[in-house]
């Protein structure tokens, strides 16, 4: 639209300092002479007041403006927590209505804009309004519409003046939320320790309950420990690690009639139990090659602790050797095998034999020992196939296989020792370099030249050696688990004989599981949660296609996910994840937990409808605040201010200038006949 507009402006044709000062002498001089009733007096002031005003300019400027269209900018909140309640809802059933009714208005634009997502920042609504500003003139901006939840998370950009900000709040009005929230949480425990973690149950915004609440903890699924703490007040929580690997602890509060939503209510802690040093009890029955590869390898690893005794001189051996020369310390047997025995993760016998230097009560100690939850390793030599075997020992009793009846049990020949069917498939023995992938296959490995027969096998074989013979054997027994390694030739891979073989991964996966660590279990269902998938592991010494298992949701939905073979014995599945909680795996018999923490914490830390972070700004910017809960969506006037049902978005009068024409008010050939009359009647005044 066009318009015409008239002005009279001052288009000085000297300095107007110049003016200022000729206006000022002028007056000066014309009030002197009024003082002295001089004659003409008038007559000057007059045409004094002439010229002035002629060297002044007075025009008249007529302007032929156009009109520009005002712009509202629209922005709707699409961040995690606008998902809480109806608040999604009620944002877009406004953003509709507000759509329409700026549509009707002749001269207003709407741009929109949405904030997204962001993952850990929080809600950027201001960083998304500072973008869309970016293209629209500041004179034309009639006013910002939020269409939000309240909770914004970064700082308002400068905005322009006479633009009001109107916050439209997905709510009935101000909420209160609680939320469970985790002070301090370690990473990793001392397995046999215990740790603190610290916790605090909140009430925020006004009108929260407080007082007392009622905190849950519920570890690897199991009935959850109820406390009663109160509201406000930093809690520690005892927590023991009992086992190596991960645990999942959920900490939650039940939900509280009136809060805005209860997805902060619990929180997640994975901690990982660790074993500080593994104490492992080497004891060498005789000087042997073995010997060095043990104490190699366990010296190698800074984590474990050593005490090995190697037996030098068979007691029935006699010579002139004095006896404080035979060791250094005495073999403190009472010690080692009556007191402090449960104090060792771990006991290796490498080619010990029944010589009487270990009396039968302690054998019998090392047996209750692995019933208990004890680990052995046994390396047997030609003494296993001896009279003085410790298989006729109480120690027989927890061993996986036992020594032959009849014969000297020995085989002495060159043999590479192959691993099983079942050894393809178990953790210990699976995917070793050099191995052979098929149970009737050939090792690429070194070869070995003696192997001790058994009888009686019990446990698991995972390889064999000459002629079939059970090679690395391994059992649970009670609580415990024992190993048996038929043979005192492990020795040559680690000396590279015939390119050698991975002796020192063997020898660290045996002695792993025998310490009952996770990852090495032969049946094993595993969980774990990486960037919103969940990732699904299955060990299993069964053949045949894998059955699926049921996930089970934090929500208490179940999902049945089929598993995919991923070589011999295992298999793996994926699931999307984003829902925060524990997530439940089970395939019948084993049950598996995975930690999902909140995606977006700032997010989700305050799930709140207030109208408390943004009243500042739009009380600076002459807005105002309407709960679409309790409203309604307002209407759209093109006014200041707002009220409970309608916002303004004022005019801007934005225009730019098509035409300009001037006209002198006191053109030269009216002010020169004025001054000349003034001055002439003057001058005939002063001289009639």
């Amino acid at each position: 639209m066009s318009t015409t507009i008239a002005s009279i402006r001052f288009l000085p044709l000297i300095p107007v300092w110049a003016l200022a000062l000729l206006a000022a002498v002028s007056l000066a001089l014309v009030g002197f002479a009024l003082w002295r009733r001089a004659r003409g007096a008038v007559l000057r002031g007059l045409g004094l007041a002439v010229l002035i005003a002629w060297l002044a300019g007075p025009t008249l400027v007529r302007e032929t403006q156009q009109g520009l269209r005002d712009a509202a900018l629209l922005v709707v909140d699409r961040s995690a927590s606008m998902q809480v309640g109806d608040r999604a809802k009620l944002a877009e059933d406004a953003a509709a209505t507000l759509r329409r009714e700026i549509a009707q208005l002749p001269d207003l634009d709407l741009h929109e804009v949405s904030v997204p997502e962001r993952g850990h920042d929080g809600t950027r609504l201001w960083g998304a309004v500072r973008q869309a500003l970016a293209d629209i003139p500041r004179d034309r901006l009639a006013g910002i519409v939020a269409v939000t939840d309240g909770m914004v998370h970064d700082a308002a950009p400068p905005l322009p003046a006479g633009a009001p900000v109107q916050a439209l709040i997905a709510a009935k009005g101000e909420e209160w939320d609680r939320r469970v929230r985790i002070v301090r949480a370690p990473t990793y425990g001392i397995v046999g320790r215990t740790l603190e973690l610290r916790v605090v149950v909140e009430d925020l915004g006004r009108g929260a309950p407080g007082g007392i609440a009622e905190l849950r903890l519920r570890r690897d699924g199991a009935p959850p420990v109820t406390l009663s703490v109160p509201v406000g007040e930093v809690q520690s929580v005892p927590v023991e690690i009992a086992r190596a690997g991960p645990s999942i602890i959920e900490i939650s509060t039940p939900p509280v009639r009136g809060e805005a939503s209860p997805l902060n209510n619990s929180a997640v802690v994975q901690i990982n139990g660790v074993r500080d040093r593994l104490r492992v009890l080497l004891v060498s029955g005789e000087p042997t090659q073995d010997e060095r590869t043990w104490r190699r390898l366990l010296k190698s690893d800074p984590a474990v602790d050593l005490v090995h005794f190697t037996i030098l001189r068979p007691p029935e051996k006699d010579d002139t050797t004095p006896l404080n020369e035979l060791a250094l310390i005495a073999f403190p047997t009472r010690e080692l095998f009556a007191e402090k025995l449960s104090g060792f993760d771990l006991i290796i016998l490498d080619r010990f034999t029944d010589r009487g230097i270990l009396p039968h009560v302690y054998l019998e100690n090392i047996a209750d020992y692995v019933r208990h939850g004890g680990a052995l390793l046994l390396t047997a030599g030609p003494e296993f196939a001896g009279p003085m075997s410790l298989d006729q020992t109480p120690l027989g009793e927890v061993l996986p296989a036992h020594a032959p009846i009849a014969g000297d049990g020995v085989i002495d020949e060159a043999f590479r020792p192959r691993v099983t069917a079942l050894g393809l498939r178990h953790p210990v023995t699976a995917g070793l370099a050099g191995a052979n992938t098929d149970p009737n296959g050939e090792a690429s490995w070194g070869s070995w030249y003696r192997a001790i027969a058994t009888a009686d096998v019990q446990g698991q074989v995972l390889m064999r050696g000459p002629e079939g013979a059970p090679l690395l054997i391994l059992s649970h027994v009670g609580d415990g688990r024992a190993a048996l390694l038929m043979s005192d030739q492990i020795w040559l891979w680690s000396r590279g004989h015939q390119g050698g073989g991975p002796q020192a991964e063997l020898l660290r996966r045996v002695a792993h599981w025998l310490m009952g660590e996770p990852e090495l279990d032969e049946d094993r269902l595993s969980a774990s949660l990486e960037a919103g998938t969940l990732k699904i592991t299955r060990r299993t010494l069964s053949e045949g296609p894998p059955p699926p298992v049921t996930v089970t949701d934090p929500g208490g939905h179940e999902i049945s996910v089929r598993l995919t073979s991923t070589g011999p014995g295992a298999a793996s599945g994926t699931l999307p994840a984003k829902a925060p909680g524990v997530w439940r795996v089970s395939d019948g018999r084993h049950t598996a937990f995975a930690a999902a923490g909140q995606e977006n914490r700032l997010e989700f830390a305050d799930l709140r409808a207030t109208a408390e972070k943004m009243q500042p700004v739009v009380t600076r910017s002459g807005g105002g605040v309407v709960w679409l809960g309790r409203d309604g969506a307002p209407q759209v006037r093109r006014a200041e201010g707002a009220g409970s049902d309608w916002i303004g978005l004022p005019r801007r009068h934005a225009h730019v200038v098509t035409g300009v024409e001037t006209s002198p008010l006191l053109p030269d050939w009216v002010a020169l006949p004025l001054l000349l009359g003034f001055v002439v009647g003057a001058w005939k005044r002063e001289s009639g």
